[in-house]
């Protein structure tokens, strides 16, 4: 059975981007959701989410990567090209994608996301991967 992603994000051609390559990596997409209220409708049989920052409804994305993770077990990665503006959001997450972003970045994070025991130092250009614990977030740069 093929793992179920969340995308969550406002820019339409961005997210029909982000659903090709998704896709073309072998996962299923359950939903693009551009605000708060449809992400978190969208949840339920979820697997993965790919979130945004920056939504319709404002600056949402960081609580809604943390209600997914912590309410329906989602496993999150943000995509953004704001990745100091997670703050503490960052611990509910496995890290996060920088824009732009490159399509093997997305397709290595989701089986990284996918895997039973994901190894969060796995080195995968464009993707910072956030520690356990409630320093998670080390603002180090991306990785190529």
């Amino acid at each position: 059975m093929s793992k179920k992603v969340l995308i969550v994000e406002d820019e339409i051609f961005v997210a029909l981007e982000i659903e090709d390559i998704v896709q073309d990596a072998g996962f299923g997409v359950r939903a693009i959701a551009a605000d708060r209220e449809t992400a978190l409708q969208a949840a339920q049989d979820c697997d993965i989410a790919l979130v945004d920052l920056n939504l319709r409804d404002g600056f949402t994305g960081p609580d809604i990567g943390m209600e997914l993770a912590e309410r329906h077990g989602i496993r999150v990665i943000y995509v953004t090209a704001n990745p100091a503006q997670i703050g503490h959001a960052a611990a509910a997450a496995l890290g996060v994608i920088t824009k732009p972003f490159r399509a093997q970045s997305i397709a290595a994070a989701l089986h990284l996301a996918a895997a039973d025991d994901p190894l969060p130092d796995m080195d995968i250009a464009g993707f910072i991967p956030f520690r356990p614990g409630p320093d998670a977030w080390t603002g180090a740069e991306s990785r190529g």
